[in-house]
């Protein structure tokens, strides 16, 4: 069966200085993402995430998964994660995302936002265990969200909304560059399920 909306369009560019992050738009017709939505929220193995901050130990309300094609090791915020193997809807939509985007990824974070009170701050992905200047794609499930980006120096804002089903990919310096959030918001009182495909180097 094809995964992919008939109605699918050429990426959109939200940025090419320092940096490239493209839009694909949505990628899987409603139906299909509704299905994803739920297999997903039901049958990964969500977990609190955890972060040591100055010293601090936190527990973060938004939930969070490792998965990937080896038992990787990935460490951020001082905490480190081992991945768990893939399931089947993960290698499901691995395949749709490398298909679409023509790079190639071995690990997916995972995160489980459960209403708009949740959020991130303002980070980047530029851990030594990720690939240099590597791909990150982002696949956004349930409900829509503001996602930003700032830049380093400049401080300039670049903003866009998320949808059920939609994709973003960020590659080559925008890590260096530029910092990406999900700003909390009242507005929104479902939940929302991204998933993060990476390329983690082997040492």
């Amino acid at each position: 069966m094809d995964l992919f909306s008939q109605t699918k369009t050429e990426p959109i560019t939200i940025l090419n200085q320092d940096g490239l992050v493209q839009f694909h738009g949505i990628l899987f017709p409603q139906s299909i993402a509704d299905e994803y939505y739920s297999r997903l929220f039901n049958s990964i193995e969500w977990r609190h995430d955890e972060a040591i901050i100055f010293g601090k130990h936190i527990i973060t309300k938004r939930k969070v998964a490792w998965y990937g094609g080896a038992p990787f090791q990935y460490t951020y915020s001082n905490t480190t994660k081992s991945a768990l193997p893939w399931t089947r809807e993960l290698l499901e939509l691995k395949n749709s995302v490398e298909r679409e985007t023509g790079d190639t990824f071995n690990s997916c974070l995972l995160n489980l936002y459960h209403d708009g009170s949740e959020g991130m701050a303002w980070h980047s992905d530029a851990e030594t265990d990720l690939k240099k200047n590597g791909a990150i794609a982002s696949l956004s499930f349930g409900a829509e969200r503001k996602f930003s980006f700032k830049h380093k120096k400049t401080k300039q804002k670049i903003s866009l909304t998320l949808p059920h089903g939609s994709l973003l990919v960020m590659k080559g310096l925008t890590q260096s560059f530029w910092s990406h959030r999900l700003p909390p918001t009242k507005l929104v009182h479902h939940p929302r399920i991204n998933l993060t495909f990476r390329t983690i180097i082997q040492k």
